[in-house]
């Protein structure tokens, strides 16, 4: 006998929807965008960074702010189907996205992401 979990659903998260082709194409477009952005800001302050250094402290300050930055990016920007709805919420809650970037989405998936944006706002939860 099989258990329940095992055969009630194909997708390993009991609690996500799937992600159709079209969909994950319009979360990438929008990933990428928003990370192109942050990259660019990151690089601005990295820049005013190095052009106020002073001391050799100063140096490692920048190498701080960089190594931090990578960190925050690599795990913001996790792309599997399955964090789809957590990443896009994430970066609507930081207003990095708006929703007018999501449009295209169905509603069941602008409501989810919604939904978590407005949970990460009220609960500051991992910034």
């Amino acid at each position: 006998m099989t258990s329940p979990s095992a055969t009630s659903k194909p997708y390993p998260y009991q609690n996500e929807s799937m992600w159709s082709k079209p969909e994950r194409t319009i979360a990438r477009k929008v990933c990428d965008a928003a990370l192109k952005r942050e990259l660019q800001d990151v690089m601005r302050t990295a820049k005013q960074m190095a052009n106020e250094i002073k001391e050799p402290a100063d140096l490692w300050d920048l190498e701080h702010y960089l190594t931090e930055q990578r960190k925050d990016i690599d795990r913001k920007y996790e792309s599997r189907a399955s964090r789809l709805k957590d990443v896009l919420g994430r970066l609507l809650c930081e207003r990095r996205i708006s929703d007018e970037e999501l449009r295209g989405l169905p509603e069941d998936k602008l409501k989810a992401i919604r939904s978590f944006a407005n949970f990460l706002g009220e609960h500051a939860v991992g910034f």
